[in-house]
């Protein structure tokens, strides 16, 4: 029991020797002359004073956070724009991003931004460039419209496209090298693990509900795609997936995502000498909710200063939901697990301790979720959901369908940035975000590299964001599709 105020300030009169106030205090309030005089050690007026102190700075963590000045936005950020004219054709742009490429005009390695377009071109862009120049257009090596790239050291380019092909494009010599066609559908991401520089995993996933794996020996000669190593069959669409590795043994591991399921699949290669695809565990991005599938993951990437931690862009509707989460990922090979649950009085396992096992998964599960939080930025059934980290991990852009790029600070989930370069109400398709040389006004060549921001629209604009320089990209007069790059 606590004890009363007058007995505390006369235990605090007695302590410190106020003799004669004390004996005021007691006479004036009609107290007992030994008040104070039993001492328990427990409370006392200093002890309430440093727990009031305590719960004061508690409170200024939760509503500011002490510390927000070291550990969210950073500061140049991208905010404003100008236009520049760039790309040659009227077509929607369905993805962005930038390479290291060697091309048969350079005599060596140079970083370009490369963007494909619906009418199935891939276009190059020099960010060297004052007026970041077009370099090159491929418009012949393609049967439909690309919808992801990825290079292979600085010569090749694994292509994936509508069609279901998969291309491997020598950029050296302009041509082919390989091409399969394993989907029957849409081939939508492709995701690479490279543990030695010299071979190279490739997981394709198609609309035709099938993950293909394939071995890419990039020390060839000529390298070759070659059959697929392994292949995943799945019960709905896979929406996105990325390859990251086991704590321990560095094993490769593929993170599936899949339309209609709020789980994330984790999948390891079983051995080099008879792959296959083995279920390690699953993670619920939703492990409380009451509804059958409350959102899809459609877009996870991998922070860029903490491999265990992923953003992940929902297809929430009326607004997307942006989930900041830690990667519950197995600490072994071993194949999935059911939770063995806790038994019951007499050794069987009953409804009861399966339900109390259930909810310790959940717990651990709701705990993982670091960041949830609704972007405000508006999105349908039929929209593509998109997501980049900033370089150095502080928070995340997104994309709408209001045609405004928004950052969201990762630590707290606040929206820290509101991008408007695009026509209002267009369709934000795919987004960059990295480090680039900086664009030096009089033509010279410059090695200073600083953050930019690329986003591509269905509304004819290149817009490209970075931290010093003003910069943004339209392609032409038309109101059909659009790339864009931003600055500050």
């Amino acid at each position: 029991m606590l004890p009363s105020v007058a007995e505390l300030v006369a235990r605090f009169l007695r302590a410190n020797g106020y003799t004669q106030t004390l004996s005021s205090f007691v006479e004036e309030a009609g107290l007992p002359a030994d008040i104070g005089a039993s001492h328990d050690g427990l409370v006392t007026i200093e002890s309430i004073l440093h727990e009031k102190k305590s719960f004061d700075l508690s409170l200024s963590f939760e509503k500011l956070g002490v510390d927000d000045a070291e550990r969210g936005w950073t500061l140049p950020a991208p905010v404003n724009a100008t236009i520049v004219e760039s790309l040659p054709n009227r077509s929607n742009i369905l993805s962005v991003s930038v390479f290291d490429l060697l091309l048969p005009s350079t005599a060596g390695i140079r970083q370009y931004i490369a963007v494909t377009t619906a009418d199935r071109q891939l276009h190059l862009i020099d960010p060297s460039t004052p007026s970041l120049d077009l370099v090159h257009s491929y418009t012949d090596f393609q049967d439909s419209p690309s919808l992801d790239i990825v290079p292979i050291g600085s010569r090749y380019l694994l292509i994936a496209s509508m069609s279901g092909k998969l291309t491997l494009f020598d950029t050296t010599n302009n041509t082919v090298a390989d091409e399969r066609k394993d989907h029957t559908k849409y081939l939508v991401k492709l995701s690479t693990w490279s543990p030695n520089g010299s071979s190279v995993l490739v997981a394709t996933a198609g609309w035709d509900a099938k993950i293909f794996l394939y071995k890419l020996d990039v020390s060839a000669e000529k390298p070759q795609l070659g059959d697929p190593i392994a292949t995943l069959a799945l019960p709905s669409i896979p929406e996105t997936t990325v390859f990251i590795t086991l704590p321990g043994d560095e094993t490769p591991v593929l993170i599936v995502a899949r339309r209609d399921s709020t789980f994330l699949h984790y999948y390891a290669v079983s051995s080099p000498e008879s792959p296959a695809f083995v279920l390690l565990s699953k993670q619920n991005l939703a492990p409380h909710s009451n509804a059958w599938v409350a959102f899809t993951p459609s877009d996870i990437q991998i922070c860029p200063t903490n491999p265990r931690l992923a953003a992940i862009a929902t297809s929430s509707t009326p607004h997307m939901k942006l989930l900041i989460v830690k990667l519950l990922l197995p600490p072994t090979r071993s194949p999935i697990l059911d939770i063995e649950p806790s038994l019951g009085p007499d050794g069987t396992v009953t409804q009861a301790s399966q339900a109390r096992a259930d909810l310790l998964v959940a717990d651990k599960e709701e705990a993982a979720i670091l960041v949830n939080v609704s972007t405000l930025a508006p999105q349908t059934a039929y929209s593509t959901p998109r997501l980049v980290w900033r370089t150095d991990g502080s928070g995340v852009y997104v994309s709408s369908d209001d045609g405004v790029v928004r950052g969201i600070e990762a630590k707290s989930g606040k929206l820290a940035a509101s991008l408007k370069a695009h026509e209002p109400g267009s369709k934000l398709r795919c987004l960059w975000a990295g480090q680039m040389k900086a664009n030096p006004v009089d033509g010279s060549e410059s090695t200073h590299k600083t953050e930019y921001l690329i986003s591509g629209g269905f509304d004819q604009k290149a817009d490209h964001l970075e931290s010093i320089l003003i910069l943004l990209i339209r392609i032409t007069a038309s109101n059909q599709g659009g790339v864009g790059l931003l600055g500050s």
